[in-house]
């Protein structure tokens, strides 16, 4: 080996790499790190994964699941956010990465983000349609409060539900609106109003705040909660401009506490005062028709004639429709004798007797016809016979033997021998004659 490289520290992959670790975490042990995120991805175990990068370079980020567990806001690609971490070596790929402690989005609050996307969350699945918005009892025997048992906003909803309906039945569960625990309290106040089952309306409320302050009205379980009561809510909370999840859920939202109290319940007085004046248009109406049917009574009674003149009046009707139904019963009658009379002549024409004495005399005719045409039948067909039987015997092959004439077969196949060319020497032959069969042998063919 050369002397030169004797004394030369040499160092394996895993030991560089190692001091690189030892350095870039000495180096920058913590940093503030601004970044798009780019191919967020998150396996089984629950840890983030993603790239962090900016118009000229970009680098690995991770954050695990015990520090990604806090955030208010689920990650995105193309979402900008601020990050504070340690930059470390991921020793097995030799790539540098930065692990995160803290991440929230940049030029936007995480709450705000959570809220936009839980907001968009529930709307895809269909809790904020109006489809699922119970209507408001018209007169509620029972209302129940959902808020802090303390503070301004409780008292101002029992003085407007005072001056409106006084004695009407209100219950208050008694909630965090704030704070740890708040979410966990209004959930569990929300089972109560549902075992219990006795309320016509049920009012979330809570005063304002920073969004920080109702982010109790701003989560997942709240709004399901809210969505999933049998009993018509009605939130309000914050102020008009505030606008929370449990207000695009709750079937009726109101811009304050106050006004929450003012839709829960008419005025008492105002409807008191409808009362009396409807059942004073209702006497009003109910003496205008007794008015007017006695006016119609009456009218009748003018109009109604003596019942001994109407008696005399009918009997004048029956006696002519009695006379004039007399004259139609006559003259119908002497129509059925004149039409009896004209069918009888009819039937006269028709008698069976001389009707079956003419088929008679026409069957006589028919039947001597037929029996000339018969018998003429029978002559023409005896002489084609006569004939027929002639031309047969002419043509007899037995009559034409008779003359003198014979007929020649081979005795080998049958076939009629035509020509002296068609058997050879020694060939059998079978001669028929008219008066039998000869077995014959050519012995000589001769031309």
């Amino acid at each position: 080996m050369n002397r030169s490289f004797q004394n030369k520290q040499i160092l394996s992959v895993s030991q560089l790499t190692s001091k690189i670790k030892v350095l870039l975490e000495k180096s920058f042990p913590f940093v503030w790190l601004s970044g798009e995120m780019s191919n967020f991805r998150m396996p089984a175990s629950g840890h983030f994964y993603f790239t962090l990068k900016d118009k000229q370079a970009q680098i690995q980020a991770v954050m695990f699941k015990g520090q990604n567990r806090h955030l208010k806001f689920l990650p995105e690609d193309g979402m900008q956010v601020l990050g504070f971490g340690r930059v470390s070596l991921y020793e097995p790929r030799g790539s540098y990465q930065v692990i995160l402690e803290y991440l929230e989005p940049e030029g936007v609050g995480a709450l705000q983000v959570a809220f936009e996307q839980l907001r968009e969350k529930l709307e895809k699945e269909g809790l904020f349609d109006t489809i699922h918005k119970k209507e408001l009892p018209f007169l509620p025997h029972r209302i129940t409060l959902v808020t802090s048992p303390t503070g301004a906003v409780v008292h101002d909803i029992l003085t407007v539900l005072e001056r409106r309906f006084p004695n009407l039945l209100i219950d208050i569960v008694s909630v965090k609106v704030q704070g740890a625990g708040a979410e966990e309290e209004i959930i569990e106040a929300f089972d109560i109003i549902e075992k219990r089952n006795n309320a016509d309306i049920v009012i979330l409320a809570r005063g304002g705040g920073s969004l920080e302050d109702m982010q109790a009205f701003n989560t997942e379980q709240v709004a399901r909660a809210v969505h999933a009561c049998r009993t018509p809510v009605i939130s309000a909370v914050g102020h008009e401009t505030d606008y929370t999840i449990a207000d695009f859920v709750a079937d009726v939202r109101a811009p304050t506490p106050s006004a929450a109290a003012e839709l829960a319940v008419p005025v008492k007085n105002e409807l008191i005062d409808l009362v009396v004046y409807q059942r004073q248009a209702l006497l009003k109406l109910f003496w205008q028709s007794v008015d007017a049917k006695r006016q119609r009574l009456d009218d009748l009674h003018m109009r109604l004639k003596d019942p001994g003149r109407m008696i005399a009046d009918a009997r004048l009707k029956v006696d002519d429709y009695t006379e004039r139904l007399t004259r139609v019963f006559h003259a119908g009658l002497v129509l059925q004798r004149e039409k009896l009379s004209h069918r009888q002549d009819n039937l006269a024409r028709y008698n069976p007797e001389q009707i079956v004495k003419l088929y008679k005399e026409k069957l006589v005719v028919i039947t001597h016809n037929l029996k000339l045409y018969i018998n003429s039948l029978f002559n023409e067909i005896a002489a084609h016979h006569r004939e027929t039987a002639v031309r047969l015997k002419a043509l007899d092959p037995g009559a034409t033997l008779k003359r003198g004439y014979s007929i020649t077969r081979s005795g080998d196949d049958g076939r009629i021998v035509m020509d002296p060319t068609q058997v050879d020497s020694g060939r059998r032959l079978e001669i028929t004659l008219s008066g039998g069969k000869l077995a014959a042998r050519v012995e000589k063919e001769t031309c």
